[in-house]
């Protein structure tokens, strides 16, 4: 475990550069290289640090608009950038969540000791947070899954993104990029120009993480029953994962997961809720986590 020396890449947003500017960069071992967590906030006695794992195609930057306002909630944040995604390396093998449980909890490990966690997941993340407690479950004393795909309600995929790599002209590429946001992560298109839109192209560079077929499958509901602390799940109400079947999550987790203790749905949100809709999910998360 080491303090981190590089830099955050280049391309990172400007509007983002002064958050990441506060952060305390630690490193563990990951492949080749390293695992990057990103340090926000002060360790309280009697407070289970905060570990966000953002999604597929991410960064510590899905969290942008959560980590000030969880960290002035009295918060200590830990953000990594998952084996493969922004600064940190490719996992030792293989290419899907289940390559990243050991990196995960080596880290976890070398960071916090015994201490458990406050673990959130979302999306790809939350997938990888439930491998990981179904492996590990001593490693959190909660856990809260945000958008989380896996769960078999879906008989097939709901939406459909474009490929952009092969495209030469950069308007092109950004023309697919508002595209698949539009797609799979935000229900208001509003929200797409801007932020939304300058995340998610730097995020998209820095992917190495191509075959993800996990998501497709039940393997989270699968898990859920070897995850012996509380879990909570939030989701935006049009989530473009599930759709007209958003309504039977809640029996999924309940059947799934043997300490369930509720499901909260954000109105207006689609599926990268905490970013939508901040402060409702602010108050789901903090109401998941007293």
């Amino acid at each position: 475990m080491s303090a981190a020396l590089s830099a955050e890449p280049a391309d990172l947003p400007a509007q983002v550069r002064p958050l990441a500017a506060l952060a305390e960069r630690r490193t563990t071992p990951c492949g080749a290289g390293d695992l990057v967590w990103h340090v926000w906030g002060a360790a309280r006695p009697g407070v289970a640090p905060l570990v966000l794992l953002h999604g597929g195609s991410g960064s510590w930057t899905h969290w942008v608009r959560n980590i000030e306002p969880l960290a002035a909630a009295g918060r200590q944040l830990w953000v990594p950038d998952l084996p493969g995604f922004g600064a940190s390396t490719l996992p030792p093998s293989g290419t899907d969540a289940d390559a990243l449980v050991e990196p995960l909890r080596a880290g976890l490990q070398a960071l916090m000791g015994e201490q458990p966690v406050d673990l959130v997941g979302f999306s790809f993340g939350g997938l990888t947070a439930g491998l990981l407690l179904a492996a590990h479950p001593a490693l959190a004393q909660r856990l809260v899954l945000v958008g989380a795909p896996a769960m078999g309600v879906v008989p097939r995929r709901q939406f459909e993104l474009q490929a952009w790599r092969h495209l030469v002209d950069p308007q092109q590429q950004l023309e697919v990029h508002r595209h698949n946001l539009a797609a799979l992560m935000l229900h208001d298109p509003q929200q797409i120009e801007g932020l939304a839109l300058d995340l998610h192209v730097a995020n998209m560079q820095h992917d190495r993480m191509p075959s993800r077929r996990l998501s497709g499958t039940d393997i989270l509901a699968r898990s859920l029953p070897r995850v012996a602390c509380p879990v909570h799940a939030i989701y935006g109400r049009h989530d473009a994962l599930y759709r007209q079947y958003i309504d039977q999550l809640e029996g999924a987790y309940a059947a799934a997961a043997p300490d369930f203790r509720g499901m909260a749905l954000v109105d207006g949100a689609g599926h990268w809720v905490q970013f939508e809709r901040p402060q409702a999910f602010h108050a789901a998360l903090l109401a998941a986590l007293a």
